[in-house]
């Protein structure tokens, strides 16, 4: 059972793409997936009622556009799956704070400039029943998630051998599924591509607004004629992700020869991204015209977790000795 969500907090771009995305839809119609757009986790740096709600059912437009099949796997949004932040609660009572005080992810995001709010610091621990909700067994993540991922597994074992027997353990232990992508994916100002930073390329970037970005990337001051390095240039680096091999060993040599320039090489990216997403931008702009598809296909998938969680949840609330009036029986009301 593969699990994994994206956060709604900005307009997803190339980094999103290439680090998470593309292998998404790669995976989605290989393995018993749900993918779910983490709204509850956005609510840790975003506190704009109309943002989160837009880039929300972007995430949805934007998955569907560029090929995610409802029909294979699961697509919802996290809170129409109450369970999640139930389950969250409870695993929240068997974590220790010194885990969360060493985990890195929130490190980093603090020194970001993100507030080091409660939610952020917890923000494992909702990732955690997030995955084992539907009791996930493979989790893809980038390689700056695997320590959150150790505290998944972490829990889910510490949850096992609290309430269940060694014979019956409840929850499976999830394996990360490291992506194959590259480890950074340069802006347009060299540093990380990322919403924090606003030098982003987004994925449906598209005319002027994509030429402009594209034409506006850093590079050094070589001249058209001095050969170039293409090892060590933006440009050349978001090139890879879209050429195949002749093309990148081609544009390659060319930058080593000398007499083409780093416009050359813009225009070429600029060709590339067009082809690439072309047929996406087509179908996100008639799933625009039709929201009560992507609504339904939400609502929908939503549905199948919401089963998939309460199968779970109601043998956590019985192993734990949580109490619902729906669920008293005679023999528990004569203790």
């Amino acid at each position: 059972m593969v699990v994994s969500g994206i956060q709604p907090s900005g307009t997803l771009h190339l980094g999103n793409y290439f680090g998470a995305i593309r292998q998404h839809i790669e995976l989605h119609d290989k393995h018993p997936s749900y993918y779910f757009i983490v709204n509850y986790h956005a609510l840790t740096s975003l506190h704009d009622r109309a943002a989160l709600r837009s880039y929300s059912l972007d995430v949805a437009l934007d998955y569907l556009a560029l090929g995610f099949n409802p029909k294979l796997s699961s697509l919802f949004l996290q809170s129409d799956v109450p369970q999640v932040t139930e389950l969250a609660w409870i695993f929240a009572t068997l974590t220790p704070v010194s885990q969360l005080e060493k985990a890195v992810a929130f490190k980093d995001k603090v020194a970001q400039g993100l507030s080091a709010n409660a939610g952020l610091f917890t923000y494992p621990i909702l990732q955690a029943a997030d995955i084992l909700v539907y009791g996930g067994t493979l989790v893809p993540v980038g390689a700056d998630q695997k320590q959150n991922i150790e505290i998944t597994r972490d829990t889910a074992s510490k949850f096992n051998n609290t309430f269940c027997s060694d014979d019956a353990p409840l929850f499976p232990i999830p394996d990360p599924l490291i992506l194959d992508s590259v480890s950074v994916v340069p802006g347009i100002d060299g540093r990380k591509m990322s919403k924090s930073y606003g030098n982003t390329i987004g994925i449906f970037d598209e005319g002027a607004a994509l030429k402009k970005k594209v034409m506006g990337i850093v590079t050094d001051s070589k001249g058209l004629d001095e050969p170039k390095d293409p090892d060590s240039c933006n440009v050349f680096a978001l090139i890879k992700l879209f050429a195949d091999d002749a093309t990148r060993d081609r544009i390659a040599e060319a930058y080593r020869s000398g007499g083409y320039g780093y416009g050359h090489a813009k225009k070429e990216l600029l060709g590339m991204i067009d082809d690439h997403f072309g047929e996406a931008r087509e179908r996100r702009r008639d799933l625009a015209t039709r929201p009560d598809y992507v609504i339904d296909v939400l609502r929908e998938g939503a549905k199948a977790a919401g089963l998939r969680a309460e199968e779970y949840m109601h043998r956590v609330r019985d192993v734990t000795g949580l109490i619902t009036t729906g669920s008293v029986t005679s023999e528990s009301t004569q203790h």
